[in-house]
């Protein structure tokens, strides 16, 4: 059956309104919006009064980083369709209004200043990118709105502890550290970085950096590459003179896959291993017959597992929603909507953004079938579940 939830819009081509947006969200959090009709402050004193739940995402569809935010929207509206076919919460259903940024920070803020100001979500949910979504942060902490699960592992979402920011994945500092235990394991005596050139790269090149120091594993190279390029022929060069064991990798699956591919033409024959936000299935399916033996460390439990309630709750629901497919991208949108959902059970029939916020504190180890996520005053970090996968024949995962 096909699925019902909002269907992502794409971003207007009109650059002048973009700009013209960006500036009015950009006053709106210097003002805390309130020079706004419908202030966020307004907006809170009132319990939603209609029979509807608006969650607001903002997250790439379009554009080179687009099999990101397509697999976390399309495993979030295949859990929230489900909530809303049993009656949804206390009465209302959920909507996921979805805006395409084209992995573009100017755009992800010009699209959090329409979900506040039109759409006046609840909370804004799955935001993809490290850069993208510190774009969008001051608005949401200017409306006092709870921003929910964002596919990013950055510290600077993390720390300090923001009172509006739920982390449901575990950090880049978890996995870099899960990478290197596994690389020193293997017999790995030095790595290279790979990273992309903007703050998703260099918060996971920090991470490595921080987690290489307690081994004395050393980085005998790092090479960047800029958001959107391809161009790594150099980047290629330079890693394959230096001759590590290992490369991380820390950029988008197009430009990792072509380093990979690039590499591996000119002989290169060690271990190629990547942090989550990669997207898997996106890079096996841009690999192609390269991919067989790339490692990539994962948040989310297997989506092809059978281990846990969670895994078997996702498949059925995959099945029956007739989606083709599945993927670590859309086993966390599922895990991230299905722990927003309980919150919003917790908040109960008098739904506020502060109310919402309070409810989810309250969320200690909470288990979400065979997932333990864990929320308090003084913890917003949910998880730091981290385990290791590896592309096998055929574009088939392993672990």
């Amino acid at each position: 059956m096909p699925l019902s939830q909002t269907t992502p819009h794409s971003p207007r081509p009109d650059s002048l309104t973009r700009r013209s947006l960006l500036v009015s969200c950009t006053a709106a959090a210097s003002l805390g919006f309130t020079s706004l009709p419908g202030s966020a402050r307004e907006k809170d004193k009132a319990v939603v009064a209609d029979d509807t739940i608006v969650i607001g995402q903002s997250a790439p569809f379009s554009g080179p980083s687009a099999q990101l935010g397509t697999e976390f929207n399309l495993g979030a509206r295949t859990y929230f369709q489900m909530i809303n076919e049993g009656g949804g919460i206390h009465g209302r259903k959920i909507e996921l209004r979805a805006k395409d940024d084209v992995y573009d920070p100017q755009t992800t803020a010009s699209n959090t200043a329409e979900l506040l100001e039109q759409d006046h979500v609840v909370a804004l949910f799955g935001y993809v990118g490290t850069s993208t979504t510190l774009a969008a942060l001051p608005l949401a902490v200017a409306a006092q709105v709870p921003f929910f699960a964002p596919v990013t592992g950055a510290e600077a979402l993390r720390q300090p502890l923001n009172r509006l920011v739920f982390n449901v994945r575990a950090s880049y500092f978890d996995e870099a550290e899960y990478i290197l235990d596994q690389l020193s394991v293997t017999g790995t005596k030095s790595i290279a970085v790979f990273h992309q050139n903007d703050a998703y790269g260099k918060a996971g090149l920090d991470a490595v950096t921080k987690a290489k120091a307690k081994r004395g594993l050393p980085i005998v190279a790092t090479a960047m590459v800029e958001r959107h390029s391809t161009d790594v022929g150099a980047a290629a060069k330079a890693l394959q003179a230096a001759r590590p064991d290992a490369v991380v990798l820390i950029s988008s699956y197009v430009s990792s896959a072509t380093l990979i591919k690039e590499m591996k033409k000119t002989g290169y024959t060690g271990q190629f291993v990547s942090v989550s936000f990669v997207g898997g299935k996106a890079l096996a399916d841009e690999l192609g017959g390269a991919a067989a033996g790339v490692m990539i460390s994962e948040v989310v439990p297997f989506p092809w597992g059978k281990a846990s309630p969670l895994q078997n709750e996702y498949a059925r629901a995959m099945q029956k929603a007739g989606v083709p497919g599945m993927s670590f991208g859309s086993m966390e949108g599922f895990l991230a909507a299905k722990t927003l959902v309980e919150g919003l059970r917790r908040t109960g029939r008098d739904l506020t953004r502060a109310r919402l916020a309070a409810a989810l504190e309250t969320m200690g180890n909470w288990d979400a079938g065979g997932f333990t996520v864990s929320f308090t005053p003084d913890n917003h970090n949910g998880s730091r579940f981290v385990e290791m996968t590896m592309i096998g024949a055929g574009g088939h995962f392993v672990h």
